[in-house]
């Protein structure tokens, strides 16, 4: 004798949906604390996108000596293509993006201004070539993002006007699409001429 269908008229399955990790999540429970730590920390030094997620969730603290490197890693992730995908809507890494922007961010609150600028001018090189090369440029939102970081602690910074407006002008030669936080850059520009000017 069939079962007879549900008023909808569809079967109704006996079977609840199987959770695709439910075994692992069993098998984990199991281990000791210390044991997954060690997993965890072996599976992000294999792999720097889990990294970032896990220093993003956890929000770990790059150390200050490492911060410099990690920012450079990050805009190397971040900015990274395949040229074989080039005037297409490539996948690029977001999770790098705001590793960059968060990293900025921290070397400015800790006095590096200098060193943050230096690392802006890296990604705009990187991320602008990214830009030239994709099809819509849909991560030119995300690198402003990152850059404007910088732009913010450049209106109200000490230091010589010479040096800012220095870096404003290579910062605007260095967009190879004209037009990544041209703007801001260029009201940055205007507020340190009318300063020099005094």
């Amino acid at each position: 004798m069939s079962s007879r269908p549900s008023r909808s008229g569809k079967a109704v399955s006996s079977q609840q949906p199987v959770e695709p990790a439910s075994a692992l999540r069993q098998a984990l429970m199991r281990r000791k604390k210390a044991e997954l730590v060690e997993v965890l920390v072996e599976l992000a030094e294999l792999d720097r996108g889990m990294l970032r997620q896990l220093n993003a969730r956890f929000d770990v603290t790059t150390p200050p000596d490492e911060l410099l490197s990690a920012t450079r890693q990050a805009i190397g992730d971040a900015t990274n293509f395949d040229v074989r995908r080039i005037n297409r809507n490539f996948a690029y890494d977001h999770a790098a993006y705001g590793e960059v922007k968060r990293n900025l961010n921290r070397l400015i609150e800790s006095g590096q201004l200098r060193q943050a600028m230096t690392l802006a001018l890296e990604l705009m090189k990187r991320g602008s070539y990214q830009v030239e090369m994709s099809d819509e440029g849909l991560m030119t939102g995300e690198i402003e993002a990152c850059l404007s970081e910088v732009i913010t602690a450049l209106k109200t910074c000490d230091l010589p006007a010479s040096e800012v407006l220095a870096w404003c002008s290579t910062m605007l030669k260095t967009d190879r699409v004209g037009f990544i936080a041209r703007e801001p850059i260029e009201a940055v520009q205007a507020h340190w001429q009318r300063i020099a000017a005094i």
